[in-house]
């Protein structure tokens, strides 16, 4: 019998198939030259006709995708036809001699490198650029391009990785599950088998011994892969079949747990689109808009009247309803010319979002200009919040400019430890907090979130993080005025945004500690919905108790795990 525990990201389990995605293409002999007798001329020709060609077949692949599937593909597709990686490659052809294959690994090598300097976001295009020149090389010696196995039957899908073009046509009636052995919690890989919701568990080391053809139960749940089977795991795999065939449902509302508690449950947007997904969902609103789509990908700052006329976009779908609006979180993993330094030696730590004001105040005082113009023309009420927040002084500045504009309530994120220690003093001065659970748990362990040989560090069942969490909430409750204060009686209430809220055990705990609201990828409202309303409140405390005070992240969660039968009897 064979075991391998990697992180789960996405909860399900199954008995299937493992298929592996092919290894990436190999790389040509350092020394490959141009073949005897072809003018270099004619090589380097080779190479944009092929990238052409790759650049076909992946939008040929994004005609069939859907949602996010398509807009990844479409990039890479923008990406192949880079004249950046073309040309590098064929002047390497007709200056150095080398094979259109080599140079253009070479080329691909250079351009991958150069956005892995600038880190952040740029430094996660780096795997896209690897993935054309593989897709190019492959085209250049009439190889096929590496992909998901195209097989009748269903199966588990084992990989190193997935690259966005890959993740981009996972079809969830062919793949079962997802496990790789590398990546991590915040990679493509992860965040698009969440929105498939699709059972995925990443930086699952040694799952490769298992051969190609080997039965497995995969519980992405608890992040395990094992070919011993039990009758157990077969009940576990048809529950989770059937609540396939019978999925639940969410009216709207909020949760109501056993004892008649209410928790609302938000959803998490980028733009109009998303907004309109999480409506037809019945989200109970939106409990984090990232404005930051806007921004990225161009030279200049959007004027007041574009942002104001796309919030007012956003807004409209959610008449009546709360929508809670981050302000723009550039920098780390978003950086943009006009507002971020690219040179900075660690920009996660750097000037990044609301930091950016200090010395750049007018983007983000036009960003608000923009939101309360938006806001005064909606029937939405609109919430506003800052994020990478620290210390006492930020929020009040930041809750300066907001009441300046009549917009509120007025909040803050909370994603560093010295806001959630500080709780109670940060929101004496502002209306509401947020918990990103992303970039808590990043800067709670030490360890970078993009990385996937960290990736068990981040895992937001890590004890120190909940009891940050717990940390927030009795300061929020402080400076409320009211220590037993929960839901719509909160003064001062706490909501979680990170992906942490639409785990349906962890959300439990989340309530448990104390978090009044939950928001969360629309796919997650009807089982965090259910699960939650098998608990009551002392029951949901009880659970989170056992939780912070655990000794592991794993010894917390399968505590948890085992107060909620639910999740077994779903699948989850």
């Amino acid at each position: 019998m064979s075991q391998y525990t990697g992180v789960a990201v996405s909860p399900g389990r199954v008995v299937g198939t493992i298929r592996t995605m092919a290894p990436p293409v190999a790389e040509p002999p350092a020394d490959e030259k141009v073949p005897d007798g072809i003018d270099p001329t004619v090589e380097a020709e080779r190479i944009p006709v092929a990238a052409a060609a790759v650049q076909q077949s992946l939008t040929r692949l994004a005609e069939r995708a859907k949602g996010e599937g398509r807009t990844i593909l479409e990039a890479t597709a923008q990406m192949a036809a880079d004249p950046s990686l073309t040309q590098t490659a064929q002047g390497l052809v007709l200056t150095g001699g080398k094979s259109a294959a080599r140079a253009v690994w070479e080329a691909g090598d250079q351009v991958a490198n150069m956005l892995e300097g600038l880190g952040g976001y740029m430094a996660e295009r780096a795997t896209d650029v690897r993935d054309v020149r593989g897709r190019i090389v492959a085209e250049l010696r009439g190889e096929q391009a590496p992909g998901i196995p195209e097989v009748e039957e269903p199966f588990i899908l084992t990989a190193i990785d997935l690259a966005p073009a890959d993740t981009a046509t996972l079809d969830p009636d062919r793949v079962l599950a997802l496990v790789t052995s590398d990546g991590g919690p915040q990679s493509h890989t992860a965040i698009l088998a969440r929105q498939l919701g699709l059972p995925a568990i990443v930086a699952a080391r040694g799952i490769h011994a298992f051969p190609d053809g080997t039965e497995v139960f995969v519980d992405a749940g608890l992040g395990t892969i094992t070919d011993e089977i039990t009758e157990e795991h077969h009940r576990f795999a048809q529950a989770w079949v059937e609540l396939q065939k019978n999925p639940l449902t969410y009216e709207g509302g909020g949760a109501v747990l056993t004892d008649g508690t209410e928790v609302q449950l938000l959803a998490n947007i980028g733009n109009a689109q998303d907004a309109e997904k999480a409506a037809a969902a019945h989200a109970d609103g939106v409990g984090l808009f990232r404005t930051e789509f806007l921004f990225l990908d161009r030279e200049d700052e959007p004027s007041v009247e574009e942002q104001t006329t796309a919030y007012a976009e956003v807004f409209s779908h959610f008449p009546g309803q709360k929508v809670v609006v981050r302000t723009i979180d550039a920098g780390a993993d978003k950086p943009l010319p006009f507002l971020t330094d690219a040179d900075e030696p660690n920009p996660a730590l750097g000037v990044r979002a609301y930091r950016t004001s200090w010395e750049k105040r007018s983007v983000l005082t036009n960003q608000l200009d923009a939101i309360a113009a938006a806001a005064k023309a909606s029937e939405a009420t609109v919430w506003v919040m800052a994020p990478m927040i620290s210390t006492v002084e930020d929020t009040e500045d930041f809750a300066s400019m907001c009441r300046e504009r009549d917009l509120a309530p007025a909040g803050i994120m909370v994603e560093t430890p010295s806001a959630a220690i500080t709780a109670d003093r940060q929101l004496a001065e502002c209306d509401f907090a947020s918990i990103g659970t992303n970039d808590l748990t990043q800067y709670t362990m030490a360890a970078d979130r993009q990385l996937g040989s960290l990736a068990h560090l981040n895992n937001p069942w890590q004890p120190a993080v909940l009891a940050l969490v717990q940390a927030t909430c009795t300061g929020a409750r402080r400076a409320g005025g009211d220590p037993e204060a929960f839901g719509a009686k909160a003064n001062k209430p706490v909501g979680v945004c990170g992906e942490a809220a639409g785990d349906p055990g962890l959300a439990v705990v989340l309530v448990g500690l104390g978090v009044n609201s939950l928001s969360m990828t629309p796919r997650s409202l009807p089982t965090v919905a259910k699960v939650l309303s098998t608990v009551t409140l002392e029951q949901a405390k009880e659970l989170a108790a056992k939780a912070v005070a655990a000794r592991t992240a794993e010894e917390g969660r399968d505590a948890v795990r085992a107060g909620l039968p639910i999740l077994g009897e779903l699948g989850l």
